[in-house]
């Protein structure tokens, strides 16, 4: 009977034991990557939240939540708003949050509502910030449009779009991530002038992972 019991607790150890590795190895820092086909990479070998995962390290677990063809403006003809990934990702209560949105609202059937666009980006930024997680938010300008196309262009990126986030930045409180700038003149990073390939998703999480590592930075120091 003695030896069973020892037994047992030696189980009931080495069980704990487990559970508590499991748990510690499922702790990491949550963050999560909101977009549109740009932050999807469909097709792509290695998508720029794969990239930052790697960059990251292990005490990360980076998610991709990105969705093709998605726009932030509610009136949009496929608003971010109305998907399944959206309630997924606020389920997730990440403790980190990229927004890249905004090139697929410079088509003229979503951009003719351009006057909500700040309005509607300021209420995501609010729907992550109200998150019992209370998450770093960072909202990101949009790379280039290096070709016109689908309704896609570079006029109302260029001299709308990227002023409005400036804007949303200020008014929401939250850190911009420059993506338009890196990528300026630089069209070889993509495959059809709208989309990063392989070397524009690496660059993407690059520009993303000195952001994060500038506030820790600049956090620490406080």
């Amino acid at each position: 009977m003695k030896k069973q019991i020892q037994a047992a607790i030696i189980i009931c150890g080495i069980l704990l034991f487990t559970v508590v590795i499991v748990a510690n190895g499922q702790s990491g820092i949550k963050v999560a990557c909101v977009g549109n086909s740009i932050t999807e990479g469909s097709g792509l070998k290695t998508t720029y939240p794969q990239a930052l995962q790697q960059l990251m390290g292990d005490s990360y677990e980076v998610r991709n939540y990105g969705l093709g063809g998605r726009t932030l403006l509610k009136k949009g003809d496929r608003p971010y708003w109305n998907e399944a990934k959206y309630r997924e990702v606020l389920a997730w209560n990440p403790d980190i949050v990229i927004i890249k949105l905004g090139t697929n609202d410079t088509k003229p059937q979503n951009w003719k509502h351009k006057k909500e666009f700040v309005k509607d980006y300021k209420k995501l930024v609010k729907s992550f910030k109200d998150l019992p997680s209370k998450p770093e938010v960072y909202i990101c300008y949009p790379i280039p449009v290096f070709e016109d196309k689908w309704g896609i262009n570079e006029a109302a990126m260029r001299d709308e779009v990227l002023p409005a986030i400036r804007k949303i930045a200020r008014k929401t409180n939250v850190e911009v991530i420059d993506l338009y700038t890196p990528f300026t003149g630089k069209s070889s990073l993509t495959y059809d002038g709208i989309h990063p390939n392989e070397k524009g998703a690496a660059l993407l999480a690059a520009q993303v992972y000195q952001a994060l590592q500038a506030a820790e930075t600049a956090l620490s120091a406080k």
